[in-house]
């Protein structure tokens, strides 16, 4: 079994009968992450591999410190000695350091995961924040606007989602702008 489909095949026995929403989010993050082939070239299957599996730290059976990037990450290392890059985009996706400081764990965060190369960091970043919790697509904006109504400006995820909105906004440009260049370019997309 390749790591693509390892991917799939756990992420779907940890979300998709007790949380399908979740699950329906993470197949759309992992579409968007199909989508990025073009930027991405070999690093394309590792993305999507990370795509799937960003939200698994939500799944009751592996929670533990109801923080889920760190959740998810360990439980990828310990439990099922994946891939270490997966790992890694799993641990940091989305700004998590900023929520683990939130949270009082980023200390635990950065001392057990090392940050993937930045251009991967913003394709997850991408790939998450422009797909709407039942998985269709959105903007960054949409997104952001939704988590915070979601969770209210006062709660963690709340103020986390505030703060991180700035670099969330830049990496998602940042990956358009590779996409248009690559389109610009005359590449097939």
């Amino acid at each position: 079994m390749d790591l693509t489909e390892r991917a799939y095949s756990l992420a779907e026995s940890l979300l998709a009968e007790p949380l399908p929403r979740r699950w329906a989010h993470s197949l759309g993050v992992a579409e968007r992450a199909r989508s990025l082939q073009p930027i991405l070239g070999e690093d394309a299957d590792l993305m999507e591999a990370a795509a799937v599996l960003h939200d698994i730290g939500y799944s009751p059976g592996i929670a533990v410190t109801g923080f889920h990037p760190l959740d998810g990450a360990r439980f990828l290392r310990d439990q099922e000695a994946m891939d270490e890059r997966v790992v890694r985009l799993v641990a940091h996706h989305s700004c998590a350091l900023l929520e683990a400081e939130e949270r009082g764990l980023r200390g635990e965060l950065e001392s057990e995961f090392e940050l993937e190369r930045a251009a991967l960091v913003d394709a997850l970043i991408f790939c998450d924040m422009t797909t709407t919790p039942d998985g269709g697509s959105t903007t960054s904006q949409g997104r952001l606007a939704e988590i915070g109504s979601r969770y209210g400006p006062d709660t963690i995820v709340g103020r986390f989602i505030q703060r991180a909105a700035p670099e969330i906004h830049a990496a998602v440009r940042r990956v358009e702008d590779q996409l248009t260049a690559v389109q610009d370019a005359g590449q097939p997309m």
